[in-house]
C-alpha cells in the first residue's frame, strides 16, 4: 500500500518503512506526527483519490532528526559592471520513517 501525501507545499509518494527527507517542521526528534492531507492511497485492489483530499485517510510517522542539507553557492553577476555576489545556502529538512497508512 501506498499513500501520496502534501506537506511543505511538495508532494510525497511514500510507503510503510520509506525515510523520507521532507521540507523542516516544528518538531522534535523521536516524536510521532499525523499527515492528514493524504491526495491519494493505492492498494491492490485499486486507488482511492481525493477531491483534494481522501476523507479518513492518515499517514503516521516518526521524526528521526532535523537538520540541514549541503551548502550550495549561489553566484551573480553583471558583466562589464563589477557588479558581483556569493553567497551560500543549506535548506533545513526533517527527516521522517513512514509507519502506518491507514485509509
Amino acid at each position: 500500500m501506498y499513500a501520496i501525501i502534501e506537506t511543505g507545499g511538495k508532494q510525497y509518494k511514500v510507503q510503510s518503512g520509506d525515510v523520507v527527507f521532507i521540507e523542516k517542521l516544528d518538531v522534535e526528534a523521536d516524536a510521532e506526527i499525523t499527515f492528514d492531507k493524504v491526495l491519494a492511497v493505492g492498494a491492490d485492489d485499486g486507488i482511492k483519490t481525493g477531491a483534494p483530499y481522501v476523507a479518513g485517510a492518515s499517514v503516521a510517522a516518526k521524526v528521526v532528526k532535523n537538520g540541514k542539507a549541503k551548502k550550495i553557492t549561489v553566484f551573480t553577476y553583471k558583466p562589464k559592471k563589477n557588479e558581483k555576489r556569493k553567497l551560500g545556502h543549506r535548506q533545513p529538512y526533517t527527516k521522517v520513517e513512514i509507519g502506518e497508512i491507514t485509509a
